[in-house]
This record gives C-alpha cells, structure tokens and sequence, in this order.
C-alpha cells in the first residue's frame, strides 16, 4: 500500500495550566494527508477506554462519526447519568409504541429509548423517554462526548439496534468487547456473547445494508504463548504446568534439554494457540471477519493490541489491563503486587498510539483488495517486562517500590511481543509515544472510576 494514504501523529507534550510543570499530558498531532473527509464512520464500543481515543482520531482527521456503545455496567458503572429514576406512576405521561426501540445492555438493569436526532448541530441526538424511565434529553450522551458526534445507546448483540446504527455508514470500526482475562470459567457465556455474537450480528447487518469495510479490534492473546527460540531453532511451547509455577519455574522449558527457551517477537504468521476464554472469543471474531470478507468480498484490517495503557483506563476490575492495576494501587497508597518473578515480556503501547493505528486501518480498506482479511500487530516494538512497568509508575508517581509475590495466574503467558514491521510497511504507522513519556504521564492520570465487575 502506498503510504502516503496512511496516518501519522506526532505526540506534543504539553503543559497542564492548572498545574504549571508539575502534570504533563500528551496529545496527538496529525499530519496532514488524503484524510478520508466527510466519510460516515461507525464506531462500535466508541465510548470506551480505546474506541474513545479512537472517536477523537476520527474526528480529527475529517470522519462523521457515529458512536453504538451500550455503556456495560462493568465498564462504565450504573445506568448514566442522563438517565433518570424509575418514574412515579403520578408523573408519567401516557406510554406510546416507540418507533426504533434501543435496548441499553446495562446489566441488571435496561431502559427501552428511541434515538431521535437533536434540535441542532451541536446537540446530538437525544433519547425518546421508554416505559420505565424519562431520559433527560438534553444530556443525552456520555460525559466528554464530543458534541460533533452521533450516540447512540445500544447492545451490538441485538440486530435491530445494529441495523439502525449502520444507516448510511460507510466504513466501521468494531471495538465493542468484553475484555480481560475475567474472574473464571463462569464468565464464558458473556465473552462469547458479547464478543462472537455481537460480531456475527454486525457482520450480519454489514452484509445486508451492503458496507464493505471493517477495522477490528482484535488481541495478541489470539497467539497464547509466544514464540521462542530453542537449541533445534523457533519452536512454540504448550501451556506451563502448575508444577513448575507452584515451584518458581516461569520460563517456558525446551523439552528435550530442560533448558529455558529465548524468547523472540511474533509476527503475525505466527501460529495461533488462544489459552483462555477471552482469547478463544477474540480469535472467534477473527474467523467470522475472515468468513464475511470472503462471502461479501469485504476487507478487513484486525489489529491485534499488545498492552495498550493511558490516561482514561478503567481501574480496578479483574477485566482491567496490568497497568491499570498497578496505576490504582499506587493511587490507593499500595504497592504494586507483581505476579511471577516480575521479568514477563510484554510490550506496551499508548493509547494515543492505537488510535492512529485504526485510522491507517480505516485507509488501508479503502483501498485493499475485496475479500481480504488482513491481520497486524500494533506494538511499539520496544520489549519491557511487567516488573520494569511497576517500577516506572511506582517511580513516577512518588509511590511504594513494587512487590515480586511469586504468585501466579493459570491461564497468562510467560512472554508475548510482537513486531509491528507489517503496520509500518504496509500503513506507514509507527509508535510515537516513548514508553519513558508513556508511563510518566501515565503514573498521574486520571483513570475511569472502579466499577464492581
């Protein structure tokens, strides 16, 4: 592809007035290019910790977009605020037959509302108020939604919701997803409903309304263990034994020497070997794109995250990413609780980063080939371990040196990092975030609030 129709975005430091030099915040800069301007952008999970980055790229680089998000209450907490409590059979107003009914997935509770477009520009659209409860119109949108953009609240699990959302959309960008590693097996039903279901329905409404371009938000776990390098060369070793871990032995083992194997970056031809549920259910999205792609002759850019941290995580929930957890635990005055022996290969990539990524992806399907499904890495390319990410924050923030516990979780993986040449080759991206300015402006910033899981 050429690269002149690819994304960059330089990162500028800048300087937080309110705090003078003591808090520093990064922001994209994008260059300017053949952005595709005017063009109707679908993107699922919009209000999330990634898909908001995401919006924002969008935006800037001349999308329309349009937000689906069903604003999970293991994400983003209890029902919204825009919506009200349940009325007083005094006050409501004579029930009618809603036109284009949006269920809100905000498990344990929902509200039927019908999306109407707003009295202006600048407003977005509102909520119609549902049965059970009166939505406030006028704040009908997460808080710090851009004002250019369409929201819409609704579950990408149900086909009529998503047959509404992608009226007149021209391209999507599909991250709606539980995430995590999750608390245990009982969480299985939710990951592949959630991820494999609300995918096929996507698919399924992409393929009838005739829209022929996907950016999914796809993960490296789809890789399980990583690639190593043993005395007879590159070899990829089975799931570690609760023998070896219960005895400290971390290091995936060559089999025939009992030695420790060197760990190498995987490439996106690496085998795939998912090792839990949520890493089944990611890869399951992968198969259903791949199937679309070439039943409909779509195109498919999945971009398979490797640890993706920064200002706006959520915290402090077993679906919260490492560097989320350490970031809380610092927050609370804690130290960092490293699992292992704190020497995991990961490698840690900006948000900021991420965002620019999509937008390459959303170029690349303009003009791909029909009925490709094209996978990449997005990493930074720089490998640090788990216990040099504790340490950085810990630092950073003025907080308690990290503990090395020892412990472990049965289902992780020793090391996985990955090389991102396919991304820069083919879309011209690469990282710009140093992972020095990353974690230094990520040890002080602001997080989303716990939520119970």
């Amino acid at each position: 592809m050429n690269t002149e129709r690819s994304t960059r975005a330089a990162f500028q430091r800048v300087i937080d007035g309110s705090t003078g030099n003591a808090e520093r915040r990064l922001r994209p800069h994008y260059e300017a290019g053949s952005a595709m301007t005017g063009e109707h952008l679908l993107i699922t999970g919009g209000a999330g910790f990634i898909g908001s980055a995401i919006v924002d790229a969008a935006l800037a680089r001349g999308y329309q977009v349009r937000v689906l998000d069903s604003l999970r209450a293991d994400v983003h907490g209890p029902l919204p605020a825009f919506v009200s409590e349940p009325e007083r059979a005094s006050d409501r107003e004579p029930e009618r037959e809603s036109e284009s009914p949006v269920e809100v997935a905000s498990a344990p509770q929902s509200v039927t509302a019908s999306v109407v477009p707003g009295p202006g520009p600048e407003s977005g659209p509102m909520i119609e108020p549902g049965p059970s409860f009166r939505a406030r119109a006028r704040n009908a949108r997460p808080a710090g939604l851009d004002p250019r953009v369409e929201f819409i609240l609704g579950d990408v699990t149900d086909p009529g919701t998503v047959a509404r959302a992608l009226e007149d959309i021209d391209v999507v960008c599909h991250q709606a997803a539980k995430v995590g590693l999750g608390v245990d097996f009982a969480d299985a039903p939710d990951y592949v409903h959630s991820n494999e279901v609300g995918t096929a329905v996507l698919l399924a409404g992409m393929a009838e309304r005739g829209i022929r371009r996907l950016v999914l938000a796809s993960s490296m776990v789809v890789y399980g263990e990583g690639s190593y390098r043993g005395p007879n060369g590159f070899t990829r070793p089975g799931p570690r034994l609760s023998s070896d871990l219960d005895a400290g032995r971390f290091d995936p083992l060559d089999p025939q020497t009992g030695l420790a194997l060197e760990p190498v970056l995987v490439s996106e031809s690496d085998p795939l070997d998912p090792r839990n549920v949520y890493a089944s259910s990611k890869l399951g999205q992968e198969y259903l794109a791949t199937a679309w792609a070439r039943s409909t002759g779509g195109r498919v850019a999945a971009l398979r995250y490797h640890n993706v941290y920064g200002p706006g995580m959520p915290q402090n929930t077993p679906y919260a990413g490492v560097a989320s957890l350490f970031r809380s635990a610092i927050e609370r005055g804690e130290a960092p609780r490293v699992y292992e022996d704190g020497q995991q290969r990961r490698d840690f990539v900006h948000v900021l980063d991420v965002a620019a990524a999509n937008i390459a992806a959303l170029e690349f399907t303009a003009h791909s080939d029909s009925g490709i499904f094209r996978p990449f890495n997005v990493g930074s390319g720089i490998v640090h371990t788990i216990g040099d990410m504790a340490t950085a924050l810990a630092a950073a923030a003025g907080g308690l040196t990290p503990i090395v516990t020892g412990q472990y979780r049965l289902g992780d993986v020793r090391h996985i990092t990955a090389s991102s040449e396919r991304l820069r080759a083919e879309l011209g991206w690469s990282a710009q975030v140093s992972f020095e300015d990353g974690m230094r402006e990520f040890a002080t910033a602001p997080l989303r609030a716990a939520v119970r899981p």
